[in-house]
This record gives C-alpha cells, sequence and structure tokens, in this order.
C-alpha cells in the first residue's frame, strides 16, 4: 500500500513540473488561429542545446512591422561606432560648411542628447553654411501609410534632424501655443469639435486647431522638412544666420560625434521610436558610402550578413512603418541568434524592451525578476513580439511569435501571448 502511494504521489508530482509539450503548444496555437481567425507563427530556440526545439509556421511570411528594428539594430551594431557621427563639417579660410550625418538626438526630447553639436556651431564666428546635398532619398518610406503623415510616430526622415522632426502644440487659455516658435504664425483656428485637434496641411506647415472641450496636455506633430525649414530653425535656435548651400561633402572633411550610440538603440527598442530607426539606417548607410541612402545599408547587409538566413526577408526601411517589409519568424530567431552572439548579454538586455519596465512592455510580463526582453511590432492587425526568454529553470530562450490579419483587439492577441509565453517560462 505504502508503495503505491509512493508510485502515486511521484506521478502526480512529475505531472505538475513536467516541461511543456510540442503537442500542447501546437494545439494551443491551433487555437489562437481558430479564435481570431488569423495567422500566427511561433519559433522557439535553445541556444545551449543549439537546436530549435518548437516550430509553428515559422517559415511563414509576415509583416513585421516594429520588429523591423530588429535589423535596424543588427546594422548598427556592425557599422556604426560606439558613438553616434553628429555632423560633418569643413573649414574654410572665411565660413563653416557642414552637412548632416542623420543623426537623431538634435534637440530631441525624447532621446538622450549632450548638447555637443549645438555648442560646437555656436563657437564659431565665421558664417555658417548647411548643405544637404548627401540627402539621396524620400522624406517618406516606401510603403509607408500617406495619412499618417499628422502623426507623431510618422515624422518625416531628413539629413539634419532638429527637435525629432516635429513641432508642439500647447493648450493655453482659448487658443494654443506652438513650439518651435518658427511656427507660430502657421497657427490658424477652424471649426469646434466635440475633442479638440490639431491637424497639419498635407502639403505644407499650415496648422489648424479646432477647439474643442475634451483636450490633450499637447499634440506632436511631424513638420514638412527641406532644407528652408532646416536651416530657418537652426538660425531661429542658434540666433544667428545659417545658411543653405549645395556643395558634396569635400575630402578632408571631419566629423564631429555627438552622443553614445547605446543611447538611440535604448529608444529605438524600448521605446520603438520610428524617427530614430529611420536615421540609424541612414547613419549606416553614411558610414558606408558618405550618401544618407537607406537602401544602401540594407543592400550591405543583406549581402554580407544576411545570405545565410533560411529565409531571406523583404526589407525596405528602418522602423517597420512598410507594408512591404515580410520576414519569417525562424529568420528573426536567427538574425537574433546572430546578436547573442556578438553583443554582451548584459548589454544587450538593458537595450531592449523588458517585461514591466518602461517601454513598449511595461504592462505585461509582469515579474520581480524581469523574464522576457525583445521587441514589440504592431500595425493594425499585426502584431509580433521576438527575443528572449529567461525561463524560471534559468535557461534562455530565443522566440519569434507574430501574428497577423487579426480583427480581434490587441490586447486580446498580447493576453493570449503572455499566457503562451509564461506556460513557457513555468515549464521549460
Amino acid at each position: 500500500m505504502m508503495m503505491r502511494w509512493l508510485i502515486l504521489y511521484t506521478i502526480i508530482i512529475c505531472s505538475a513540473c513536467s516541461p511543456i509539450s510540442k503537442k500542447s503548444l501546437t494545439k494551443a496555437l491551433r487555437n489562437t488561429e481558430q479564435k481570431f481567425q488569423d495567422h500566427t507563427g511561433f519559433v522557439v530556440f535553445d541556444p545551449q542545446k543549439n537546436k530549435t526545439v518548437f516550430e509553428y509556421n515559422g517559415s511563414s511570411y509576415f509583416t513585421p512591422a516594429s520588429n523591423t528594428k530588429i535589423l535596424t539594430l543588427f546594422a548598427s551594431l556592425h557599422i556604426l561606432g560606439d558613438s553616434i557621427p553628429g555632423l560633418k563639417y569643413f573649414e574654410t579660410a572665411d565660413s563653416l560648411i557642414f552637412w548632416g550625418t542623420g543623426d537623431p538626438s538634435f534637440l530631441y526630447k525624447n532621446g538622450y542628447s549632450n548638447d555637443r553639436v549645438l555648442n560646437f556651431l555656436n563657437t564659431f564666428s565665421k558664417p555658417l553654411y548647411f548643405s544637404n546635398a548627401n540627402f539621396h532619398t524620400s522624406h517618406f518610406g516606401s510603403g509607408w501609410a500617406w495619412d499618417d503623415y499628422n502623426s507623431a510616430y510618422s515624422a518625416e526622415r531628413s539629413p539634419f534632424p532638429i527637435y525629432g522632426n516635429c513641432f508642439y502644440v500647447y493648450p493655453f487659455q482659448e487658443t494654443v501655443y506652438v513650439w518651435p516658435s518658427l511656427f507660430k504664425n502657421q497657427i490658424s483656428t477652424g471649426e469646434n469639435s466635440e475633442r479638440a485637434a490639431v491637424i497639419r496641411n498635407a502639403f505644407s506647415n499650415a496648422i489648424t486647431f479646432h477647439p474643442g472641450v475634451q483636450r490633450k496636455r499637447e499634440w506632436i506633430i511631424p513638420f514638412r522638412v527641406d532644407q528652408q525649414i532646416i536651416v530657418d530653425l537652426l538660425s531661429d535656435t542658434l540666433k544667428r544666420s545659417v545658411n543653405p548651400v549645395h556643395r558634396k561633402i569635400t575630402t578632408g572633411s571631419k566629423v564631429l560625434y555627438s552622443i553614445p550610440s547605446d543611447s538611440l538603440y535604448k529608444e529605438m527598442m524600448q521605446h520603438s521610436d520610428n524617427l530614430i530607426a529611420e536615421q540609424l539606417l541612414m547613419m549606416c548607410a553614411n558610414v558606408l558610402s558618405d550618401s544618407l541612402q537607406p537602401e544602401i545599408a540594407i543592400k550591405w547587409i543583406s549581402k554580407n550578413h544576411f545570405t545565410q538566413l533560411t529565409d531571406q526577408p523583404v526589407w525596405v526601411d528602418g522602423s517597420g512603418l512598410s507594408r512591404y517589409n515580410l520576414i519569417t519568424p525562424r529568420s528573426i530567431v536567427e538574425i537574433w541568434q546572430k546578436i547573442h552572439a556578438q553583443v554582451p548579454h548584459d548589454r544587450l538586455y538593458s537595450i531592449l524592451a523588458t517585461g514591466g519596465k518602461p517601454g513598449t512592455l511595461q504592462k505585461w510580463y509582469i515579474a520581480n525578476k524581469p523574464y522576457v526582453f525583445g521587441k514589440t511590432g504592431t500595425l493594425s492587425n499585426n502584431h509580433a513580439l521576438s527575443g528572449f526568454l529567461i525561463t524560471k529553470s534559468g535557461k534562455t530562450l530565443i522566440f519569434s511569435f507574430m501574428n497577423a490579419n487579426f480583427t480581434a483587439s490587441m490586447n486580446e492577441v498580447r493576453t493570449n501571448m503572455q499566457q503562451i509565453l509564461n506556460t513557457l517560462y513555468e515549464k521549460y
């Protein structure tokens, strides 16, 4: 009798702590697709065993959304050094000519800035000339939604971003206050609405404020960028004249470095900053070619580092705003493997979005000891999370979890993902 109880007790204990089975994971994902009527892909790789331990639709292509930033991070880690190039400059006998490198940190309140570039420009008594002759791309990426132009997450690309390429509108009594002040004469008042709104003209920087009972604390609106806007903003900020000029980068030009590279990577990965991602890819191209053209960096990385991926990504921008991007979960996992092998883990995890910490995962995967580190990706009807999961037993897993074409709420999809990943955390 004692032996029977011992056997029964052993069975109960072992079943309670048994590792998660491929069969149960497959069933959970099939139920997911049935519930949401969507398409789901999930790949889990164990770097200690050096093998894929689970795969569901791992070879199917998905719209990665901001998971595209994983590719941009990989490119930046390989091409950029420890510090970000802030600008290129050439001093003549009677002037200072400078070119943007794409550095997005200049007076950008969402990122780290040490004012090094600002102070450098302020120290020169000679006339300042800004050239955009090295900018060889469009202000919007291929495949971006045109009607996002009024949204902060869709700031335009430029050779010399300033203030994050956005202006800020604040409620002030019965009207609004605009900053930078350069745009204050661009605003007019439109019709009343229940919810106050600020709408920029699609083809200019004219702003219409629609008063309403419900007001936000601030509106962040991208401005249209051209060379004249850049020099006007610089002149307004520096309180001195900055003149436009069209001149190619001169042999013998010098580089002024601005901020630590990781400070941009953290903002991109933790808060999914699209402008930073786009500008990082342009900065990579600038290092490779002296040309601010993101396709140069995409082509170089794809040729030199991605040819051995199981499935070749369709990669068109730095941020993932484009609907043209396509990638498979197993290729994302393979790219994470490369990053994991290259970057010390403490440094890497400090860059990434972390469960329960400020960023895109702040309300998810909350635990006393963080166990999910990675990058989210969200476009309407698409959501992904890819990165690293540290299980309760202390093992590290690399995963990519992608969902496409669902009509359910984003919270429902994320809750379902959290349940599945928590099961891995508890039982693997």
